[in-house]
């Protein structure tokens, strides 16, 4: 009889480890699993994306500009987060350009677009319209038209900027959306190709310097035809990319009075007027 006891105890001391064996066997299985859902959880939802989303993440943020530096002009950009802007007091503000989300990828349409881009026409600023790219969903001649096609077009009328491609860190998945860096290259030179051909004009590249270098390999070809619009929120434009000689605009900061996302342009009115001229 003891034998049997002692036969039986054992038993049931295996029959504990293998289930505590089996249980923590099941916890590791499903936890791959439950990073996954988090992180699906975690991504924004695609058509929420604006210009500068990633900036502090990536890039973090400084102080702001001193206010003795040489004429610059104030602007400012906006998407739906901001609803319906309040463009008279940004106007009493001082801001006199302004750049709005027209569309995202080739599936999204900013439904404040209409009050956002004519109200600040109507109230004389200077404005243009801006695509936030998404490499990963569709070619870069295919965004370009659907940009042209939904806002993103340009007239000779003297207040209308050419449209600006906005081609930072992808809020919905990895940095570059899964391209080489001559594969990126590729895809923002197909963009720009088809919205000169369509709009007779050189888009303005909006970018950070750490992901222009991380995702282009630093690629210098745009420089020559295509105004670049830095973001880096600190006292200072800092290290442009390469190809660049200097930033045409320069979103400085996402706390700024009224809407948050605030921009000088680099030089005075008639600058940006020049600029809209073509």
């Amino acid at each position: 009889m003891p034998v049997l006891r002692s036969g039986s105890t054992d038993r049931s001391r295996l029959a504990t480890v293998v289930g505590t064996l089996l249980a923590v066997l099941s916890l590791l299985l499903t936890l791959p699993a439950a990073a996954d859902a988090a992180d699906a959880d975690a991504a924004p939802p695609r058509g929420s994306a604006y210009l500068g989303m990633g900036v502090i993440a990536h890039d973090g943020q400084g102080g702001l500009p001193p206010g003795n530096r040489a004429a610059q002009t104030e602007g400012v950009d906006v998407s739906s987060h901001q609803g319906n802007v309040n463009w008279s007091g940004l106007w009493s503000s001082g801001v006199k350009w302004a750049y709005v989300k027209a569309t995202e990828g080739t599936y999204y349409k900013n439904p404040y677009f209409t009050q956002q881009y004519n109200g600040s026409y109507n109230i004389g600023m200077i404005r243009g319209a801006y695509h936030f790219a998404t490499p990963d969903t569709t070619t870069g001649t295919a965004q370009a038209d659907y940009f042209v096609n939904n806002g993103g077009g340009w007239s000779r009328d003297g207040k209308t900027l050419p449209g600006a491609l906005d081609i930072e860190w992808n809020p919905y998945g990895a940095a570059c959306f899964g391209k080489t860096q001559s594969g990126m290259v590729t895809w923002i030179r197909d963009f720009l190709n088809r919205y000169k051909a369509r709009t007779g004009r050189n888009a303005v590249i909006y970018t950070a310097t750490s992901w222009w270098t991380q995702c282009t390999g630093n690629y210098s070809g745009f420089g020559a035809a295509n105004p670049l619009w830095i973001a880096r929120y600190n006292t200072t434009p800092g290290t442009l990319p390469a190809g660049w000689a200097y930033q045409t605009m320069w979103q400085y900061t996402s706390s700024g009075p009224i809407v948050g996302d605030h921009n000088k342009f680099n030089g005075a009115l008639d600058r940006v007027v020049a600029l809209a001229n073509g």
